[in-house]
This record gives structure tokens, C-alpha cells and sequence, in this order.
């Protein structure tokens, strides 16, 4: 299923969005993870700084090491994983469950559209 322009634009912009929000609900996650200020500002640059190296490793456009399809998704499936984990985390599951819900949809037209425009 290839998307027309309009529509492929917008699931890209969104999925960019939900890696930033990722990043973000990550570094919320740490920083509400410890009581002192050293281990916060840690787990708050950490958690987010590792899942954007292995993003950036293995899933990302111009990701440095060139993976099969199922190992991207494998990598998505840590980050959002995370990311939705440490919303659950927060006590916030009506977000945890938004974001789940929205990040599969919107991977799953993103596989299916670059799945078309490789093949054709």
C-alpha cells in the first residue's frame, strides 16, 4: 500500500514526533526514577541517549549499519517499548496506551508504504 504524497508526509512527520515523544517520556522516566539530583540527571540523559544511539544505529533512515526490515522493527519495538513502559511507570496509562496505539498504526503504514516504494 503505497501512500499519496499528502498522506505519506503526515505519517512521516508523525513518526518523527513519536520518536521525539519517546525521547521525552525516557527522560521524564529517569528523572522521576531517583530521589538525588546526580542519579536523575543520569537515568534523564541516559534512557534517552541510549535509545537514540541504537536508533540511530539501526533504525533510522540513514541508519549507520543497513539491517533487514524485521531487525528496524525489533529496535521500534525497544524504543516504543521503553517509552511506553515508562509512561506506565509514571502512572500515566491513558498516555501509555495512546501512544502504543498510535505508534502501531502509525509503523505499520510506514512499513507497508516503504515496502511499495522499495518494490516498485
Amino acid at each position: 500500500m503505497k501512500l499519496p504524497g499528502p498522506p505519506h508526509a503526515v505519517n512521516e512527520l508523525l513518526a518523527f514526533l513519536l520518536e521525539l515523544a519517546a525521547l521525552a517520556a525516557l527522560a521524564w522516566w529517569g528523572w522521576e526514577s531517583a530521589e538525588s539530583i546526580a542519579p536523575r540527571l543520569l537515568l534523564a540523559v541516559a534512557a534517552p541517549t541510549a535509545a537514540a544511539v541504537l536508533w540511530g544505529l539501526f533504525a533510522a533512515p540513514k541508519a549507520r549499519f543497513r539491517v533487514p526490515t524485521a531487525g528496524v522493527l525489533a529496535v521500534k519495538a525497544l524504543v516504543f517499548g521503553a517509552a511506553t513502559a515508562a509512561l506506565l511507570a509514571l502512572g500515566r496509562p491513558g498516555w501509555a496506551t495512546a501512544f502504543a496505539v498510535v505508534v502501531v498504526v502509525n509503523t505499520a503504514l510506514a512499513t507497508l508504504d516503504r515496502r511499495e516504494r522499495v518494490t516498485s
